[in-house]
């Protein structure tokens, strides 16, 4: 092939200015010197670095230079009120700046003229996608993805889904940066940010489960009155500052823009319609965005999605790296049994990996292991880097959101947390906590109700791991459900550990051990 992941292509010598001192090797030869120089190709070594030496450094230094920075992938949640125009906002995105197939867009876009939507162009083409993809056609994951300057974006689950919360909790990916989107209408603005609108409710969840950048878009400028208000937004501005400020971000580092996703106003290109403002683009905004600290350096946690036998292979675990990295060679305990064993190879896209990093879906092939003996929810470790063990309790910060009662002592709730989903007591509320500043209101209450936070020793009542949100945040937030519903989220705050007894460790790991 012509290139070695995206971002990078062959051939390499074409620049004047080597051409004349270094002859151009064959594809071969480059990727060839790509292994021997160590270099990272789509962020991993191709094989381990130095492992063959070269002659030809002059050719090593101008692959190195040649490279270029591979662009960063982050992911967004894009959050707001039902009707503020999350779809057309992220469908124009997608369509202006993705990988949507163009005969694709053309098929939806004469499907949407037949049916007379063609002003919801943008959004149509979402809903499709989402349709299709809920059909169970698997759609080119690419879809949801959309590329700036510096970053490749994917847009975490669109929410407006009834599941929405539970999969920006135990979502298999955490948001690097939240888009809250408003309707910046007379009436739009009010029904969202109201006491039962969605924007505040979404503004809380983000921060509390971690998402620490957020960029606000004012959209539909181009409905307001008189249209691309100025006064409108700066109305706006103000009272969603005040609000975001109270849950907890610093209103001056959050770009307010003012946009039309259904215009484009100012969604990629300047708009004529706002040069009363001058800040940042939405495109430019995302580019703003701080570049997230990957948790590769952390000790490995992998929560299993679902276990596979394969014919000739094995049995094959899945799931998504959190945090760490797994190789074959490693010897990976599962928690909450212990169960030990050495990984024989990792693959991600049926390509074999020499490690995956945070980030990557992969299927791990392990060593004299039966399908029975794993279930989702186990959570694959380093066995001598802080391996995973059973939770036998823990405290968390809890904010009750919908529930119809009151919970006390004893409720025992069904718990979503990473892939695992078991029920869990509340064995004693301790405190209750003002939920924005985080203040003690009272000790030991006898209850909490829709609205209130409180700290909650829980205990699991199946073998379950969990760690805290603040060394392995993907396994230490949770949402509480009960009636079908999410009545609260949470995040983990201590964890009292079980030492695995008379767990098994497979000859392959004694081995290594």
């Amino acid at each position: 092939p012509n290139s070695v992941g995206p971002g990078y292509h062959l051939p390499l010598f074409k620049s004047r200015a080597f051409l004349s001192s270094v002859s151009v090797p064959s594809v071969a030869t480059q990727i060839q010197l790509l292994v021997v120089s160590g270099i990272r190709v789509n962020n991993r070594p191709l094989v381990n670095a130095g492992e063959r030496k070269t002659t030809s450094s002059s050719a090593v230094i101008v692959l190195k230079f040649r490279m270029g920075k591979e662009k960063v992938h982050i992911n967004i949640v894009v959050i707001g009120h039902v009707d503020s125009g999350k779809s057309t906002t992220t469908g124009h995105l997608i369509y202006k700046l993705g990988g949507i197939d163009k005969r694709v867009i053309e098929r939806f876009e004469k499907e949407a003229a037949e049916m007379n939507k063609r002003s919801f162009k943008y959004a149509w083409v979402l809903d499709k996608l989402k349709a299709e993809r809920e059909r169970g056609i698997t759609i080119d994951i690419a879809l949801w993805k959309f590329e700036t300057t510096k970053y490749y974006c994917t847009v975490i689950d669109a929410p407006g889904h009834r599941d929405f919360i539970k999969n920006m909790i135990t979502g298999t990916s955490q948001a690097d940066c939240a888009v809250l989107i408003i309707d910046s209408t007379t009436g739009g603005f009010e029904a969202g940010i109201s006491k039962d609108g969605q924007t505040r409710e979404h503004a809380l969840l983000a921060f509390t489960l971690g998402v620490k950048q957020m960029i606000c878009c004012c959209n539909k400028m181009d409905a307001t009155t008189p249209k691309y208000s100025k006064a409108r937004y700066d109305e706006i501005v103000k009272e969603v500052s005040s609000y975001l400020k109270k849950v907890g971000y610093n209103p001056d580092k959050v770009p307010f823009v003012p946009i039309s996703g259904f215009e484009g106003d100012n969604m990629i290109e300047r708009s004529t319609n706002l040069d009363w403002y001058k800040g940042p683009t939405l495109l430019d905004a995302l580019d703003n965005i701080n570049e997230p600290k990957r948790p590769s350096d952390k000790p490995l946690r992998l929560p299993l999605q679902d276990v596979y036998k394969i014919g000739g292979i094995g049995t094959v675990p899945v799931g998504r790296v959190e945090t760490g990295v797994i190789k074959p060679g490693m010897v990976v305990t599962f928690g909450p049994t212990g169960l030990t064993t050495e990984v024989k190879s990792v693959e991600m896209h049926h390509e074999a990996l020499q490690e995956a990093l945070p980030g990557d879906n992969v299927g791990f092939n392990v060593k004299n292991v039966a399908v029975k003996d794993l279930k989702r929810g186990f959570v694959a470790s380093n066995s001598k880097d802080d391996p995973a063990k059973e939770a036998a309790n823990f405290t968390s910060q809890v904010i009750i959101m919908n529930h119809p009662g009151q919970i006390g002592n004893g409720y025992a709730p069904v718990l979503d947390c990473h892939t695992s989903h078991i029920a869990v007591k509340f064995s004693e509320i301790t405190t209750k906590i003002d939920r924005r500043s985080g203040k003690e209101i009272e000790k030991e209450p006898k209850f909490l109700k829709n609205g209130d936070a409180g700290f909650v020793k829980m205990i699991p009542t199946k073998p379950m791991v969990v760690e805290t949100f603040s060394e392995y945040p993907p396994l230490g937030r949770f949402a509480v459900r009960d009636m079908r519903q999410t009545v609260a989220v949470g995040v983990i705050k201590a964890v009292e550990k079980k030492d695995p007894t008379g767990a098994k460790v497979t000859k392959a790991a004694a081995k290594k051990k």
